[in-house]
């Protein structure tokens, strides 16, 4: 009932203000599970894709959301949870990642539809960065369940870090057919076939988005910009 109400209100607000144009919207099933893997291009994914969609998708995040103390604490959980998002602890090394392996899992076994980013964090320059193998693929080889893969183009620069107020554009999503999985259900312990299957799932999403592969993960690519700012930073003169 919540997440309808919120829908409405913030998918019709979104979907007025934006415009955002779909393609391959006859991907999403009807009815059972699925797993959504999305590239993550800003903030605002988790919510321009529920937006067009007719079905509810849940997405995990950050335990934090949902735990603030306060008014505005309590308004932002009740916000996440109105919008389809789970909590998960984040900041517990690998009792995360099973955290939300776990929720994935619940999600499909209802019969849902799970959203993830395979990347595990937002890209910091638009391109598309290695997808992490423990939670995309670990929940697909679970439960079997197909991987549609989703492509969110020009979200970034609705809002680019820094800037306060929203640039009003069209930002596209393209989902593209299911990929099927089930030949490996129940090898989710196999590092070599997480591999593979991730691999598989992120060619698809950068066919889909047309951005550049760089075969590093994005949280690596984010080390290396923030470490060059800090030594560009310090061979300034006068520093």
């Amino acid at each position: 009932m919540i997440y309808g109400a919120m829908k409405f209100s913030i998918g019709g607000s979104l979907k007025l203000a934006f415009r955002p144009w779909v393609e391959g919207l006859e991907n999403i099933p009807a009815h059972g599970p699925a797993i959504l893997a999305s590239n993550h291009l800003s903030f605002s994914d988790s919510f321009f894709l529920p937006a067009v969609l007719d079905r509810k998708v849940t997405f995990i995040a950050k335990a934090e959301y949902f735990t603030a103390p306060g008014v505005k604490g309590k308004l932002t959980a009740a916000f996440f949870k109105g919008v389809g998002q789970l909590p998960v602890d984040r900041s517990g090394g690998r009792g995360a990642g099973e955290a939300a392996i776990k929720a994935g899992i619940q999600v499909i076994e209802s019969g849902g539809l799970f959203g993830i980013y395979p990347e595990g964090t937002r890209s910091p320059d638009g391109r598309l960065y290695r997808g992490k193998p423990g939670g995309l693929a670990r929940v697909a080889l679970a439960t079997g369940a197909p991987v549609i893969p989703v492509a969110m183009i020009d979200t970034e620069k609705i809002q680019p870090p820094g800037q306060v107020v929203p640039k009003l554009m069209r930002p596209g999503i393209r989902i593209g057919e299911p990929l099927d999985f089930s030949r490996y259900q129940g090898m989710d312990g196999d590092r070599f076939i997480l591999r593979s299957v991730t691999d598989e799932v992120m060619y698809e999403i950068m066919k889909l988005s047309g951005q550049e592969y760089v075969d590093i993960y994005a949280t690596a690519a984010k080390r290396q910009i923030a470490e060059a700012a800090k030594k560009k930073e310090t061979e300034r003169p006068g520093t």
